[in-house]
């Protein structure tokens, strides 16, 4: 398994942007993919985004346009650009990892005038 810590939730603005980060405890190079889901209350768990060991990404069509994930494998990270964000981004925001498998603790992003 690989250890995972998220951050760079917080209170936004709609149409404001967040960046979040998702430390493994290891290399990154050889996992199969990574990515975010998300969680609304009273929602099931969302995929929104994903990346590829080849570096192929995947969105879902909620936020595709809107948001970017990318990867540094020198720094374990793998990040998730929001942009334009809209009320119902409001969740919260896990970082996965497959094959090793892993999942983080879980950052809430609130979007909110």
């Amino acid at each position: 398994q690989v250890q995972l810590v998220e951050s760079g939730g917080g209170l936004v603005q709609p149409g404001g942007s967040l960046r979040l980060s998702c430390v493994a405890s290891g290399s990154i190079f050889n996992i199969n993919s990574m990515g975010w889901f998300r969680q609304a209350p009273g929602k099931e768990r969302e995929l929104i985004a994903e990346i590829t060991s080849g570096g192929s990404t995947n969105y879902a069509d909620s936020v595709k346009g809107r948001f970017t994930i990318s990867r540094d494998i020198a720094k374990n990270t793998v990040y998730l650009q929001m942009n334009s964000l809209k009320l119902e981004d409001t969740a919260v925001y896990y970082c996965y990892a497959h094959l090793p498998n892993g999942w983080g603790q879980g950052t809430q992003v609130t979007v909110s005038s």
